[in-house]
C-alpha cells in the first residue's frame, strides 16, 4: 500500500510501534495539528517509521485505550533522524507560536540524541522565545548550551540577551554568555553590551572588571567598547584612567569619525575638566572638530562649565559667546549657575552676574528658585540687604523672574531684618498665595517678627495657623516663642513652650537654653538657671560647650549667689574655650571671688581675662 504524503494520511497512518522509546511529557502537541511541516518532512519522518503496521488493518476493538490516543511530537525515536532533520523539525515548532513550547521541550529531548548538534538559526530562534517569555531558569541552560556545543546566535540575538540578562541582574547568566563568546567574532561586541548594561545599572567596578579580562583575554577593544569604559572611569571619578584610555585608542586606531567618536571625545573633555585642565580640554575640542567629528551643546556646557568653576572669566565668556552664536549653548540650569557664581566669587563683577539672568530669559530658559536665591543672597552678603532688596524689586521682578519658596523666604528675612515690617506681612500673604504654605523659615521669621515688636498676638495667630497647615514647629520657632515670652517674664508661658517642645520631640539647642536662663534670671529664680544649666552641660555631642552668651548668664547667676567654686569652674570652661568677659561681667565674677574669700582665684580671673 503506497503511503500519501498529505496531512490527512499524517493524522491516521502513523502510530509509533515501539512504545519503550517514547519520552513522556507533561504538554503533547498531537501530530495532525502541526501545519507548519511540508511534504520533505512528513515523507521522512513517514519513511522511518514504515516498519509499524499499518492501522487500516487492524481491530479497533483490539486496540487499547492508550493506543487510541493521537501521536504526539515527542514520540518520535530520535535516533533514527539526522541532526539537520532535528534542527529542521525544532525550526518550525519555534517559529509558530501554537507549538512553540513543543518545539522548546522537543530540543530538550533532541539534545539527549548523541549525533544531534543545534544549528545557529534554531538557537536564535529559541533564544528569542524565551526572553519573550523571560524564562530564566531555560535561559541558564541554553546558555550552557552554547559553551556544549560551541554554538551560539546570530549577533544581535546574542547581544540583546546578555543586556536583557544585566537588565534582569542574571549576573550568572551573563558571565556563562561572555565564556561562551570569547571564541566567537561577535566577542567585544557581546562584552561592549554587558559593560553597557552595567553601567546603565551604576556597577561602573564591574565594567572595569570586563575591560580587565579583555585585556588578559587579548582582545582589541572596538570603539564602543572604549567609550563605555571610559564612562565607567569617569563616573567612578577616575579621570587618569579616562586620558590614558584616550591615548591608548588614539595610538591603536586611525581616527576617522564614528558613532563613538563624540562620545569618547566627550568623557575625555569631561574628565580634563574635572582635573582643571581645562586648556587641554579645549585643544582636544579643537582637534576633535578638524578631524570632522561633529559638536554639539554637550561640548559647548563642558567646556564652559570647566572655565566657569576654575574662573577662567574670559575663557568662559568667550565660548559662551560662540555657543550662542551657532546655537548649541545648552539650555540645563546648572550650566547658569556655574557662569552666576564665577561671578558672584570673582570680585567687583557681583553686577556681571544680571546678565546671567538677561541671557536666560532671551533664551527662554526659566530663571530657577536657586538662581534667584543666589543672586539675592549674594547682594545681601557683598552690598547690604537695601541692595538685595533693590536687586530683588527692581532687577528679578522686572526681567519677569517668578520668586519660589526659598527666595521668598529669603527676601522675608531680609526685610524683617531692615525692618520693613509691612512689605514683609505682604511678602509672606505672597508666598500664602501662591501655596508656599509648608515653609517652616518663613512661620519662624514672621514669628520672630511679631514678637520683637510686641505684637504677641500675631505671633500666636500665625503659630496657630501653622500648626492648622500640619507645618511641625521646629526649634527656631520655639526659640522665637521662648526668646517673645521670656523678655516680658511671662514665665508661665515660657514653661508651657518648653514642655510643649518636650511633648514633641523637639530637642532644645544651646540658644534654647540661653533664652529659658535669661528670663529666669531676669525673674531672679536664679536656682531655676542652676537646674537649666546643668540640663544644658549634659548635651551630646559637644551641644554643651560654654560660649560668651551662657557662660555670661551664669558668672552672673553664681556671683549673685555667692557660689564661688561653681562660678570658679565656669570661669575655667569659658576659658578654655576662649569666651571673653565683657566689663559689667568681669568686675561682678572679680567682686563674687574676693567676697568669698578666693584670693588665689581672683588673681588667676585678672591674669586670665581681659576686658572687652
Amino acid at each position: 500500500m503506497a503511503l500519501s504524503s498529505s496531512p490527512d494520511w499524517w493524522s491516521v497512518a502513523w502510530i509509533p510501534c515501539n512504545s519503550s522509546k517514547e519520552l513522556s511529557t507533561s504538554r503533547r502537541t498531537p501530530l495532525c495539528s502541526l501545519p507548519c511541516f511540508n511534504s520533505r518532512d512528513l515523507n521522512l519522518i513517514a519513511a522511518r517509521s514504515s516498519i509499524c503496521p499499518s492501522p487500516l488493518f487492524e481491530d479497533n476493538n483490539a486496540l487499547s485505550p492508550a493506543s487510541k490516543s493521537q501521536p504526539t511530537i515527542m514520540d518520535l525515536t530520535l535516533s533514527e533522524y539526522q541532526s539537520e532533520d532535528l534542527n529542521n523539525i525544532i525550526f518550525r515548532l519555534i517559529k509558530n507560536p501554537q507549538t512553540a513550547e513543543s518545539g522548546s521541550d522537543f530540543y530538550v529531548k533532541a539534545k539527549g540524541n548523541p549525533g544531534f548538534i543545534p544549528e545557529k538559526s534554531t538557537l536564535t530562534l529559541l533564544t528569542r522565545y524565551f526572553m519573550r517569555l523571560s524564562k530564566w531558569s531555560s535561559i541558564s541552560s541554553l546558555a550552557q548550551d552554547f559553551r556544549t556545543f560551541n554554538v551560539i546566535p546570530d549577533s544581535g540575538t546574542y547581544c540583546r540577551l546578555i543586556s536583557s540578562c544585566v537588565k534582569a541582574r542574571k549576573f550568572k547568566i551573563v558571565n556563562t554568555l561572555l565564556e561562551s563568546a570569547f571564541f566567537h567574532q561577535e566577542t567585544p561586541l557581546a562584552f561592549e553590551h554587558a559593560m553597557r548594561g552595567y553601567n546603565k545599572l551604576h556597577m561602573y567596578s564591574t565594567t572595569v572588571l570586563l575591560y580587565q579580562r579583555m585585556k588578559s583575554g587579548g582582545l582589541v577593544l572596538e570603539p564602543g567598547c572604549y567609550c563605555t569604559i571610559m564612562e565607567a572611569y569617569h563616573n567612578m571619578r577616575q579621570y587618569e584612567e579616562v586620558v590614558s584610555l584616550f591615548q591608548e585608542f588614539k595610538h591603536r586606531r586611525r581616527l576617522e569619525s564614528t558613532q563613538y567618536h563624540s562620545k569618547i571625545y566627550l568623557c575625555l573633555c569631561n574628565s580634563l575638566g574635572k582635573m582643571g585642565r581645562t586648556s587641554e580640554s579645549l585643544d582636544h575640542f579643537r582637534e576633535m572638530t578638524s578631524k570632522g567629528v561633529p559638536e554639539d551643546h554637550n561640548f559647548y556646557s563642558s567646556l564652559i562649565s570647566a572655565f566657569a568653576t576654575f574662573r577662567e572669566v574670559k575663557m568662559a565668556e568667550e565660548l559662551l559667546e560662540e555657543a550662542v552664536s551657532k546655537k548649541m549653548l545648552s539650555r540645563d540650569p546648572s550650566l547658569f549657575m556655574k557662569l552666576l557664581l564665577m561671578y558672584i566669587d570673582e570680585e567687583g563683577m557681583l553686577e556681571k552676574a544680571l546678565s546671567v539672568i538677561s541671557l536666560m530669559k532671551r533664551l527662554n530658559v526659566r530663571v530657577s528658585d536657586c538662581i534667584s536665591c543666589a543672586i539675592v543672597n549674594a547682594f545681601s552678603r557683598k552690598l547690604g540687604p537695601e541692595e538685595a532688596v533693590r536687586v530683588f524689586e527692581e532687577e528679578l521682578q522686572f526681567e519677569g523672574c517668578e520668586p519660589g519658596q526659598v527666595t521668598c523666604a529669603l527676601i522675608l528675612n531680609i526685610y524683617c531684618r531692615i525692618k520693613l515690617y509691612s512689605k514683609a506681612e505682604a511678602a509672606f500673604a505672597d508666598m500664602e498665595q501662591k501655596g508656599f504654605v509648608s515653609c517652616s523659615v518663613s512661620y519662624s521669621t514672621m514669628i520672630n517678627m511679631y514678637g520683637k515688636t510686641g505684637r504677641h498676638r500675631e505671633a500666636m495667630m500665625i503659630l496657630a495657623k501653622m500648626k492648622k497647615r500640619g507645618c511641625k514647629p521646629n526649634v527656631w520657632i520655639y526659640n522665637s516663642l521662648l526668646d517673645m515670652h521670656g523678655n516680658p517674664l511671662n514665665l508661665r508661658q515660657v514653661e508651657k513652650t518648653w514642655k510643649e517642645m518636650e511633648r514633641r520631640g523637639v530637642l532644645p539647642d544651646r540658644v534654647s537654653y540661653t533664652s529659658i536662663i535669661s528670663a529666669y534670671n531676669k525673674a531672679k529664680d536664679y536656682q531655676r538657671c542652676v537646674e537649666y544649666y546643668n540640663d544644658f552641660r549634659k548635651l551630646k555631642n559637644g551641644d554643651g560647650k560654654i560660649d560668651r552668651a551662657i557662660g555670661g548668664l551664669m558668672v552672673g547667676v553664681f556671683s549673685k549667689m555667692n557660689r564661688g567654686e561653681e562660678l570658679v569652674k565656669v570661669l575655667q570652661e569659658m576659658k578654655k574655650e576662649e569666651a571673653e568677659l565683657d566689663e559689667r561681667l568681669y568686675w561682678s565674677a572679680l567682686n563674687a571671688l574676693i567676697e568669698a574669700g578666693l584670693e588665689s582665684h581672683a588673681k588667676w580671673l585678672q591674669d586670665s581675662f581681659v576686658i572687652t
